[in-house]
């Protein structure tokens, strides 16, 4: 049953991603009232936050946008950095949306960039961390097994992650969102239009922290079996 429920999430999670890309498509192709680029609607959100100390920049790739708390820089994918179109802007201030979390101290935020040296660790070395632990544990079960919880402590980092991940993504989409109706930037033809583009962006996290949650149990379930050995 468990291989069933991991095979399905990563299904769901190849539909969310398939469906996120088809959506930014579609958006990308509706006009932006504002004629303004990505980089445009970013660099007047930062503004009319009162945000002068974080720099736009373009990237390589599609949907490669992100805000980087670190330098202080907001990234935007070429066709997001360029583009004048639903997507775009609304893409562009999710982005900014982050940038003014950092402003504001939002704490699930700084509770993240806090996370992140150590997730980073996990998530190189956990896998190999496992399965050592596992091939120990045929010559020496006890330490074996002690291996193979401090994986599972990796593992259950990079999950803790995931889950601390939603509301600060969600919240950046409340405020890119409020920004562009208060802002007067989109009609609500093309807020609505935001709204289901990061609605579907959202939900590729929803989906990650939920995965991340089953391989999780799976983990302990593999240790249980072994240590009953």
């Amino acid at each position: 049953m468990i291989y069933v429920i991991i095979f399905g999430f990563l299904g769901i999670s190849w539909f969310m991603s398939w469906k996120l890309k088809s959506k930014f498509r579609e958006y990308s192709q509706v006009p932006f009232r504002g004629n303004m680029t990505g980089a445009q609607v970013a660099e007047k959100m930062l503004r009319d936050s009162g945000i002068n100390d974080v720099t736009i920049h373009s990237v390589e790739g599609e949907l490669t946008d992100h805000y980087n708390p670190a330098n202080k820089t907001v990234n935007l994918s070429p066709d997001v950095y360029s583009g004048r179109s639903v997507a775009a802007a609304a893409v562009a201030a999710h982005e900014c949306g982050h940038a003014v979390q950092h402003a504001k101290a939002y704490q699930w935020l700084g509770m993240r960039s806090k996370l992140v040296p150590a997730v980073s660790f996990a998530s190189r070395w956990v896998q190999w961390v496992i399965m050592g632990g596992a091939l120990l544990a045929m010559a020496a079960p006890t330490l074996g097994l002690g291996v193979i919880v401090f994986g599972i402590a990796l593992f259950a980092l990079t999950t803790l992650f995931a889950f601390v991940t939603l509301p600060v993504e969600f919240d950046a989409s409340k405020r890119a969102l409020e920004w562009l109706n208060s802002a007067n930037m989109t009609t609500s033809q093309e807020n609505e239009m935001a709204y289901d583009a990061l609605k579907w962006a959202a939900m590729t996290y929803v989906v990650a922290a939920l995965q991340s949650l089953v391989m999780l149990i799976y983990y302990i379930y593999v240790y249980l079996l072994r240590s009953r050995r």
